[in-house]
This record gives structure tokens, C-alpha cells and sequence, in this order.
């Protein structure tokens, strides 16, 4: 009896909210797409393709190296990134810059729904009068 006892469902993998604590206050959970959304910053920001260890440095050493290499992998199985041989490792680059990924996740969400008229209707009748003025434009011909 005795031992590590006490010690049980403290920390580590034990640990249901994932923080880490020992029961108190921990950090809280990053909003989903946050760590995506950084790590695209930093490869957009770039002159040309970052290793997942300037990717890291990029962020200001926050996050472990693994953690941004697994980003990293992710967004390349999503074809959101690139990827060149560097070194022992790889070196990423993102497919698009932030206006055509969001035109992508625009597309793939529409995608997603038989009825395409109905979402396309309620996405156009929720925009504001300057979003509607572009759009308009643009179906016009007028700018791109």
C-alpha cells in the first residue's frame, strides 16, 4: 500500500483535460486551427521553405519541435503545404497564399452539400452591403 498511491490521475496521461496540472488551474486548450493557423504565418511570412525547426523559432520557440513538425504533416496530407527533402528532413512550403486557401475551404465546405443553390442563396443573403458590392463586381467582370 504506500508508494505512488496518492499519485494517480495527476498529470501525464492521466491527466483527463490534457494540461498536464495537478489538479489546479492549467493552460487552456488552444481554439481549434490556431496551431495550423500559426505555423501557415510563419511559412508565409518566409522568403522561401522553413524545416519544422525555423517554423519553431519562427513562433518564438512556444511550441515543441515535435509538435510543429506534426502541424506541419498534417497540413501536407491536406495539400495545404509542400515539401522538399532538407537534410535528413523535409522543408515546407505553402501550396497558396491565405486569400486562395480560404477560397479553398469555401469550395470544399460547399462541396459538402447537395443542395448548393440553398447555400450559396444564404451565404450571399448574409453578406453586408460592401461584401455583396465586391461580389457583384466581381461576377461582373470587373476585378479580380
Amino acid at each position: 500500500m504506500g508508494g505512488a498511491g496518492g499519485r494517480s490521475g495527476t498529470g501525464g496521461s492521466g491527466d483527463p483535460g490534457g494540461t498536464g496540472s495537478t489538479g489546479g488551474p492549467g493552460p487552456e486548450r488552444r481554439p481549434p486551427g490556431e496551431l495550423e493557423s500559426g505555423v501557415l504565418a510563419a511559412l508565409w511570412a518566409a522568403d522561401g521553405p522553413l524545416t519544422p525547426g525555423r517554423v519553431q523559432e519562427e513562433l518564438g520557440g512556444s511550441l515543441a519541435r515535435t509538435t510543429v513538425t506534426t502541424i506541419l504533416t498534417r497540413l501536407y496530407e491536406k495539400g495545404t503545404v509542400t515539401r522538399v527533402r532538407a537534410g535528413r528532413g523535409y522543408a515546407y512550403t505553402p501550396t497558396e497564399d491565405a486569400p486562395g486557401l480560404t477560397a479553398r475551404r469555401m469550395h470544399t465546405e460547399l462541396a459538402k452539400d447537395e443542395d448548393r443553390r440553398a447555400v450559396l442563396a444564404r451565404f450571399v443573403s448574409q453578406l453586408d452591403d460592401e461584401d455583396e458590392r465586391v461580389l457583384r463586381a466581381l461576377l461582373d467582370g470587373e476585378g479580380a
